[in-house]
């Protein structure tokens, strides 16, 4: 007798035999893959510290008096190009801050702060 993976208990529940043993194979898998795609993980070290980049610049855009370039913005946080446009993405998705475009440069800056989604000075995802 073989020893039951999955490939096997696949093949057999495709081809119809469906034993005991494979039925508990099966069961094994999917508990595992709804251990691997719960949506409750916690988040990792990059994305909380994404998330308080996210706020330290929304809170910098409430400050300022017109909109701001992207690549600015990087430079006043000392981080890359790339990773402001994400973060600001996310930000203009949440509509913290929204985004426009004049003569083909692309601004951001923070809603109005009545739009604006703070609590105790945090910003809300």
């Amino acid at each position: 007798m073989t020893k039951m993976t999955y490939a096997i208990a696949i093949d057999n529940a495709i081809n119809g035999n469906i034993t005991d043993e494979v039925r508990e194979k099966l069961e094994a898998l999917k508990v595992q893959l709804a251990k691997r795609n719960k949506s409750e993980r916690k988040p990792t070290k990059t994305q909380r510290e994404n998330e308080g980049l996210k706020a330290e610049v929304a809170e910098f855009l409430r400050h300022t008096l017109q909109g701001m370039q992207c690549k600015d913005i990087a430079a006043q946080f000392g981080v890359s190009g790339q990773k402001m446009s994400a973060l600001l993405k996310q930000l203009v998705d949440a509509e913290i801050v929204e985004k426009y475009t004049e003569k083909r440069v692309t601004y951001f800056k923070a809603v109005d702060a009545d739009e604006a989604q703070f609590l105790d000075g945090e910003v809300t995802f």
